[in-house]
């Protein structure tokens, strides 16, 4: 008969069997590390090379200086590091699943992508109304907020600790919204410093 530590072994394997049906755990934690180097490195040249730095809300073509003529080379940018980032963690998470001999597209995938996509998407729109408005300086502010609730979102299909990313996101947000003039600051601490801790994090718990 089995004693009591081999129906304790076959009771976790059992849960680990569903939670590997049920959740994304191919998510890489060098994914994370490298997506916070893009994103220091994207707010770097923003700042020095292009003078972004919005210090207040409100922007019109009479106070913008060049800060509204080089707003479409950040959104560039921008959009250049979120591809870089998107492209860097779809390979790792790939290497990763092959590695366990898992399929890295299934129904949890799409779940997880979808969870994520509705809050980004609606971000993404609300940001080019507030440009459009010349509401420069909450550009930064808001693509943490529904970074952050993207990621609180998707965390029932993941790792419990994206939704602490999550929440932390959701926080900086609401902080760099009134502290406007640091947001490209907070902007970088978020999406770059945040994102090295919890890649070393995930990297060391799940992957060594």
């Amino acid at each position: 008969m089995k004693n009591e530590k081999d129906y304790i072994r076959d009771i976790a394997e059992i849960r680990s069997m569903m939670e590997r049906s049920s959740k994304f755990l191919s998510l890489s934690g060098w994914a994370g590390i490298i997506a916070g180097f893009y994103a220091l490195l994207g707010a770097y040249i923003a700042y020095k090379i292009l003078g972004f730095n919005p210090d207040k809300v409100v922007y019109n073509t009479f106070d913008s200086g060049t800060l509204l003529t080089n707003l479409p080379k950040v959104i560039f940018l921008a959009t250049v590091i979120l591809i870089f980032a998107i492209a860097t963690a779809a390979l790792l998470s790939y290497r990763k699943a092959s590695k366990k001999g898992e399929k890295l597209w299934n129904q949890t995938t799409k779940r997880l992508l979808i969870n994520m996509l509705i809050p980004l998407s609606v971000g993404g729109l609300l940001i080019l109304i507030l440009v459009s408005q010349g509401l420069i300086g909450l550009i930064a502010p808001f693509t943490l907020l529904f970074y952050g609730l993207a990621l609180y979102n998707a965390s029932m299909d993941t790792y419990k600790e994206v939704k602490n990313l999550g929440l932390i996101e959701i926080g900086l947000g609401l902080l760099s919204s009134y502290f406007v003039e640091y947001g490209l600051i907070i902007w970088a601490f978020g999406f770059g410093i945040v994102h090295i801790i919890y890649g070393i994090y995930l990297h060391y718990k799940y992957e060594k």
